[in-house]
């Protein structure tokens, strides 16, 4: 019999959860630099609590189950609505609530290479303020956070939902928010279907004219000035919104802005500024993803609140830096060094166990042969784990001379180091070590 995972997941491997740890931790660092209280949401929600968010329909693309109490729950499929319902239920939080998060999810997607039907996200979220300032914030620290991890050609573009409907509305004559809706969806399946099947699938729910104007009006992206020469004669009030975000991004210093009105953001719940940071090198779409979702506060009953906030596909972003050949040269910079002792004789493991554990009780990694194998295959295994430091236990050095050997394995070089009962003398050369 086989023992295999359900489809679409998989074991995180060494290597692949040490760089999701690395993005991990820079996150939180970052996070903790523009002052988000960091937590994390509960995994397992009802299902009701995910339907208010998107619809009955949602069922298609999660897991649900019903539970031994014959409750109706389902696995979170983003960390937004666990951090807003999280949000609304807590009125003692101070405005504005200023919360960040990093946790797996679980979609039932259809499998690709590279996607899989368990992942992970890096969310932030700011309740309470509706201005502008707040979506501005949730912007920069995405440009913050982005160029720490050392990605390059990272462009974001900025779009407004408002700017959209607007249009709609006042140019295009559109007023139901049903067919709204439909143009949205439309919009946002032309980088991935194209127009002409985009065309196909909706001229008879939205019209070909119509289409065609909307996909004419998507179709701007460029700079601000670029755009605001094809826009500013509509008289869209929003616009003014986009050229204020533009305006204090530039005084931010965050110069790798765009104007992309092709950028919708598929969900329904958005209500404002919209914006994505993509990899201009490269073709699996955006990294990062957010804006303003007003509404979803709303539903949980937090009218007097508004939201925005941004997330983040930790795997996704990992296929980029390894794109663009960063991710090993972070891993290793990261990534601690390994000390390792090695024994002449079986009489010293107990010597070498007890070394062991004042070391590391001093945060100094530290590893030693469990297997008791012969001093040659112990010198072995210390170069195949690429220790920087070997420190020598030999019986009769230890017996008449009290000492003990450190090689450091970059330069080749062995020094005795005399040894007491709590170790000061090595220790202190192994921290030399460390910074050299």
């Amino acid at each position: 019999m086989k023992f295999l995972l359900p489809r679409g997941m998989r074991d995180l491997e060494p290597e692949e959860f040490e760089n999701i740890n690395l993005i991990r931790n820079a996150f939180i660092e970052s996070a903790k630099i523009f002052n988000f209280t960091i937590m994390e949401p509960s995994p397992l929600e009802l299902l009701s609590t995910l339907e208010s968010k998107s619809g009955p329909g949602i069922t298609k693309e999660i897991y649900n189950f019903t539970d031994k109490g014959n409750r109706e729950v389902a696995l979170r499929f983003d960390i937004t609505i666990g951090l807003t319902r999280y949000f609304a239920s807590r009125r003692d939080l101070k405005i504005p609530a200023k919360i960040a998060s990093f946790g797996g999810v679980w979609r039932y997607d259809e499998p690709q290479a590279g996607r899989y039907r368990f992942f992970h996200q890096w969310d932030i979220e700011i309740y309470g303020p509706t201005s502008t300032e707040a979506d501005t914030e949730i912007i920069e620290f995405t440009s913050v956070f982005l160029n720490k991890l050392g990605l390059r050609n990272i462009v974001i573009e900025i779009n407004s939902r408002s700017l959209l409907e607007e249009y709609i509305k006042k140019i295009l004559k559109i007023s139901k928010n049903d067919s709204i809706f439909e143009i949205y969806r439309a919009i946002d399946k032309i980088p991935k279907k194209g127009k002409l099947q985009v065309l196909k699938e909706y001229e008879d729910r939205i019209g070909r004219e119509i289409l065609l104007k909307i996909m004419e009006f998507a179709d701007n992206r460029g700079s601000f000035d670029q755009i605001d020469k094809v826009i500013r004669p509509f008289g869209l009030s929003a616009w003014d919104e986009i050229e204020k975000i533009t305006n204090s991004l530039k005084n931010k210093g965050v110069i790798n802005v765009q104007i992309n009105l092709g950028i919708v953001r598929g969900l329904d719940y958005y209500s404002g500024i919209v914006f994505e940071a993509v990899d201009t090198n490269n073709n699996f779409g955006s990294i990062v993803g957010g804006g303003r979702y007003n509404n979803l506060t709303e539903v949980f009953g937090r009218k007097d609140a508004g939201a925005t906030g941004a997330a983040g596909g930790v795997e996704r972003m990992i296929m980029a830096m390894k794109h663009q050949n960063i991710m090993r040269h972070l891993v290793n910079i990261e990534r601690k060094y390994i000390n390792f002792i090695i024994y002449d004789s079986v009489d010293l493991f107990g010597y070498a166990e007890h070394l062991a554990s004042v070391l590391r009780r001093k945060n100094i990694p530290i590893e030693y042969d469990l297997l008791k194998r012969s001093f040659s295959k112990q010198i072995v295994e210390a170069e195949n784990k690429k220790s920087k430091n070997i420190i020598i236990l030999k019986k009769d050095e230890i017996e008449n001379e009290k000492q003990i050997v450190l090689r450091n394995t970059s330069g080749e070089k062995d020094t005795k180091v005399k040894v007491d009962k709590n170790f000061d003398e090595l220790i202190k050369e192994l921290n030399q070590a460390d910074h050299d």
